[in-house]
């Protein structure tokens, strides 16, 4: 049941971070989380703050610089099937494909991508848990088959985003507006992990919006893939995945990037991983090596150790293919 509430259809992005600014506002883009959110009682709107109709939000468009901006509200679909973005930019246009179903493809924004709330069942169910506010996070005991292998502690959940590891992958920026102007902040540091602060999930104020991605340029032999293991093709999120950047010298990899999803409450670095990688081909022993490395520091619950070598397989197998 969804309380009564108040619409503004925003007509500039500063009137929007203006109407956000008051008591019980919340923002409206695709809405593919919002509504769920507003009927399972995570949350109550007094108010709900459109932008949808922002045109300047929307859109994939070439940089000065040689990088690619892509506004907020453009849709997971159109940026799966953007052509501009499927060769340097591989891992983003695979992960937005891997999104949900086609449907909300459609509908969703990789701005709302990455803002989505925790889409686990004690958090979306009837539990006061740790990050509603209560006093433990069920799942530590709980049923925890699809829970956090990394980073957990306080709370288990995994983020749902499978465009946040892609561009995390890609060092890629967020341009954000609020009250004081706009700012530029890395996607790698705008999520907030259980351990700084277990009532967020982003560093986003109620008033801040983001208006744009920002794809760094890419210059010379760069190969990277996005894999996304999941129980069906349509709908689920994933148990795990990850997507990875190489840039090549000849046959050489110089530079590394490895990021996991499904694992962690934010995308997850394996840096060990990585460092594996630079300064050498990758062949079978290589890969092997890295995938082992990917999982270091991994604490699996009680039903969730399976993930451990699920997350091994698909880093080898994406080394592999992408040599």
């Amino acid at each position: 049941m969804i309380s009564n509430f108040a619409y503004v259809r925003a007509r500039s992005v500063a009137e929007a971070v203006k109407a956000l600014g008051t008591k019980g506002a919340r923002l409206h883009a695709g809405g593919t989380d919002l509504m769920g959110c507003m009927r399972d009682g995570i949350f109550e709107a007094q108010k709900v703050v459109s932008i949808s109709g922002l045109k300047e939000l929307k859109g994939v468009s070439a940089r000065p610089d040689g990088g690619v901006k892509i506004g907020a509200l453009t849709t997971i679909a159109d940026i799966a099937a953007d052509a501009s973005l499927a060769g340097k930019y591989a891992v983003l246009t695979q992960a937005a494909a891997e999104v949900a179903s086609p449907q909300l493809r459609e509908q969703g924004t990789i701005g709302g991508n990455l803002c989505q709330r925790p889409r686990c069942w004690y958090f979306r169910g009837d539990f006061h848990c740790a990050r509603k506010g209560g006093d433990m996070c069920y799942a530590a005991e709980g049923e925890n088959q699809y829970h956090a292998i990394l980073g957990g502690e306080r709370c288990f959940y995994v983020h749902p985003s499978d465009t946040a590891v892609a561009l995390v992958a890609l060092q890629a920026g967020l341009t954000v507006a609020g009250p004081s102007g706009t700012k530029t902040v890395k996607v790698e540091n705008f999520f907030v992990g259980p351990d700084k602060d277990i009532l967020r999930e982003n560093i986003l104020a109620p008033d801040e919006i983001i208006t744009a991605i920002v794809l760094p340029p890419i210059a010379g032999s760069v190969r990277s893939s996005y894999r996304k293991i999941r129980a069906r093709r349509a709908w689920d999120f994933a148990l795990a995945s990850v997507g990875i950047v190489l840039q090549y010298e000849q046959e050489t990899v110089s530079k590394a990037r490895i990021v996991l999803g499904g694992v962690a409450p934010y995308p997850w670095r394996a840096a060990a991983a990585e460092k594996l990688l630079v300064g050498k081909k990758p062949d079978s022993a290589v890969a092997a090596a890295a995938a082992q490395a990917a999982t270091e520091g991994a604490d699996p619950l009680r039903d969730n150790g399976y993930k451990v070598e699920m997350v091994k397989g698909a880093v080898e197998e994406s080394i592999l293919a992408l040599a």
